[in-house]
C-alpha cells in the first residue's frame, strides 16, 4: 500500500490560492477514481475537485473557510500499486462521471459514533437534503430510525421523530446562539456590499409610476404569444427602455474605475439582472440589449439567471454589466435603497405594483402604480440627471408604445 497526496492543482489563470468551502470526504472513506472530494472557490469560479485515484481516504486539511495556497495538500489517501505523478491529476474544471455524481448527491453515509474496536463506524444513510433539515432542526441523526431502504433516513422518518417528541406548548425562554462562518459566496458577497458602501457615495431617487397601460399591454401580449415565444414579465420592457434611453446618459451606463480616476462610459448596454440562488445574491448579465427585441430580452434573462440559480453560469456571464435592475417582484415592497454594483453608477430596482386611488383630471380613480426606486453614484450623477434620467423613464414606462419606437421620431 502507497499513500498518495492530492494537492490543489494549478488552476490557472493567475490563482494563486483557493478556499475551502465543502467537503465530500472524510478520514476513513472510500473513494473511487473521478469521485468528488472537495468545493474549492476562486475569485472566479466555484470547482470541484475530483480524486485522480481509487482508495482509502488517510487525511484531510482545512476547514471550510480555509484558505489554501495552490500545491497545498488536500487530501491524503490510501491507495494500492504506484502512486501516479502529479501531473496525472485531474482538471479539476471536470464534471465527475454521472452516474458517480449521481450516487453521491443520492445518498451521504458518515459515522455517527467514533470507531469500535474492529475498526468499523456504524454508518447512517440519508440524503443531503434531509441531512441538511436535520441539521436545521437541531435533530441528531443517530436518535432516529431509518425506515428506507438498508435503514435509510427519509423525512418521514424525521417528521414521526418530531411527532413522537413534540413538547407540549408552553413558552420557554431562549439564551441558544448559533455561529455561522461566512465563507464561500456569501462571504464574497458581504465584502462586495461592503465595497460598494465604503468607496461610492449613495444617493437615492424614488418616483411612481402608472403601470396600467404597459401591464394591460403585457398582458394582451401574453395571450396572443405564439410558438416558442417566451411569456413576458415586466423586467424585458424595463431592459428594451433603458436601451432606448442610457445614450442619451452616457454617463449612467458606465463603470467607474475610482483608483484611476476614470469613467468608463460604455456603447454596449450590459444589464446585470440581481438575482436570488440558494446560496446567495449573484448578478448573471444580460449582454447587448441594445441589439435585443423584447422576446430576445426575455430568453435571454431567462437563460442566464436559471444558470445563475443552478450554479451553471460562465464566469463572463457573471460579470462585465454597466448598469443593474433588481426586482423582488410582488415582494418588492413600497420603496428600497438599492446598492450600486460596483464598479458601475447607477441600480433601479421597481417595487411591486399595486392598486392606488389616484386623482386625474378631478376624479378619483384606482390605477395600477408602481414606485421606482434607484440609486446613484454621487460622484459621476448629480441629483439633476438623476431626477431626469428616472422622469424619462417613467415617461416611457407610462407610455409603452414609445419603447417600441426609435428614440429620435419622439424625442
Amino acid at each position: 500500500m502507497k499513500t498518495f497526496a492530492f494537492r490543489l492543482p494549478d488552476i490557472g489563470e493567475g490563482v494563486a490560492e483557493a478556499e475551502i468551502t465543502g467537503w465530500y470526504v472524510k478520514p476513513g472513506d472510500w473513494v473511487e477514481e473521478d469521485q468528488t472530494l472537495v468545493d474549492v472557490m476562486t475569485d472566479k469560479a466555484t470547482i470541484d475537485m475530483t480524486s485522480p485515484v481509487t482508495g482509502t481516504v488517510l487525511a484531510v486539511h482545512g476547514e471550510p473557510g480555509d484558505k489554501v495556497a495552490v500545491g497545498s495538500v488536500l487530501v491524503e489517501l490510501e491507495i494500492e500499486g504506484e502512486a501516479p505523478e502529479e501531473s496525472a491529476h485531474k482538471n479539476p474544471n471536470e464534471a465527475p462521471p454521472e452516474a458517480a455524481k449521481a450516487e453521491l448527491e443520492d445518498v451521504v453515509a458518515e459515522p455517527s459514533v467514533p470507531e469500535e474496536a474492529n475498526g468499523q463506524p456504524e454508518v447512517i444513510l440519508a440524503s443531503p437534503a434531509t441531512r441538511r433539515r436535520a441539521e436545521d432542526l437541531e435533530i441528531d441523526l443517530a436518535d432516529v430510525m431509518g425506515t428506507g431502504p438498508e435503514g435509510r433516513i427519509t423525512d418521514a422518518d424525521l417528521d414521526a421523530y418530531l411527532k413522537d417528541r413534540a413538547p407540549k406548548p408552553i413558552a420557554r425562554e431562549r439564551h441558544g446562539v448559533r455561529e455561522v462562518r461566512i465563507i464561500g459566496l456569501r462571504r464574497r458577497i458581504a465584502e462586495k456590499m461592503e465595497t460598494s458602501a465604503r468607496r461610492i457615495p449613495h444617493f437615492s431617487y424614488v418616483e411612481d409610476c402608472d403601470m396600467t397601460a404597459l401591464e394591460g399591454l403585457r398582458r394582451e401580449i401574453n395571450a396572443a404569444r405564439q410558438g416558442a415565444q417566451p411569456k413576458l414579465t415586466l423586467l424585458p420592457f424595463f431592459m428594451r427602455a433603458l436601451a432606448q434611453l442610457l445614450p442619451e446618459f452616457p454617463h449612467i451606463n458606465a463603470r467607474y474605475d475610482d483608483e484611476a480616476g476614470v469613467l468608463h462610459q460604455h456603447e454596449a448596454i450590459h444589464i446585470g439582472i440581481a438575482t436570488q440562488t440558494a446560496d446567495g445574491l449573484v448578478v448573471p448579465v444580460v449582454r447587448h440589449v441594445e441589439a435585443l427585441d423584447i422576446w430576445d430580452c426575455a430568453r435571454e434573462m431567462s437563460r442566464v439567471t436559471n444558470a445563475a440559480r443552478e450554479g451553471a453560469a460562465l464566469r463572463e456571464e457573471l460579470s462585465g454589466s454597466t448598469i443593474t435592475l433588481t426586482s423582488l417582484g410582488a415582494l418588492g415592497g413600497v420603496a428600497a435603497t438599492p446598492v450600486i454594483n460596483h464598479p458601475e453608477v447607477a441600480i433601479i430596482g421597481p417595487n411591486k405594483l399595486m392598486g392606488r386611488p389616484v386623482v386625474i383630471n378631478n376624479h378619483v380613480t384606482i390605477r395600477t402604480m408602481m414606485n421606482l426606486s434607484s440609486s446613484f453614484d454621487h460622484r459621476i450623477v448629480d441629483g439633476y440627471d438623476a431626477a431626469k434620467f428616472i422622469q424619462r423613464f417613467k415617461r416611457l414606462l407610462e407610455n409603452p408604445a414609445l419603447i417600441f419606437i426609435e428614440p429620435r421620431t419622439w424625442t
